[in-house]
């Protein structure tokens, strides 16, 4: 049995992660990881404090380039991957 997630739920965790580190994996064998400022429904992601990370296919060598604050189109995410400890909900 396939259990199908809450509408909902991922943009409760990108909320969750405002303010926060995540990791933004790109089209393009590219990464970026920064501070989550800002989203929009489109997956369209404001992060500040970014640094991008290229990794090149035939030496596999991660170049990391300072971007300070950057704005990514949606239609180039693949991935964000949230800090960790943020996917779980708090029990009270």
């Amino acid at each position: 049995m396939v259990k199908i997630m809450n509408a909902g739920r991922p943009m409760e965790l990108l909320q969750n992660s405002i303010g926060a580190q995540v990791l933004v994996e790109l089209k393009g064998n590219k990464k970026i990881k920064g501070r989550l400022r800002g989203y929009d429904q489109h997956l369209n992601l404001v992060l500040e404090d970014a640094e991008e990370i290229s990794i090149n296919p035939e030496t596999s060598e991660e170049t990391v380039t300072h971007v300070a604050n950057v704005i990514v189109r949606g239609d180039n995410v693949v991935i964000v991957s949230p800090p960790p400890g943020k996917s779980k909900k708090k029990k009270e």
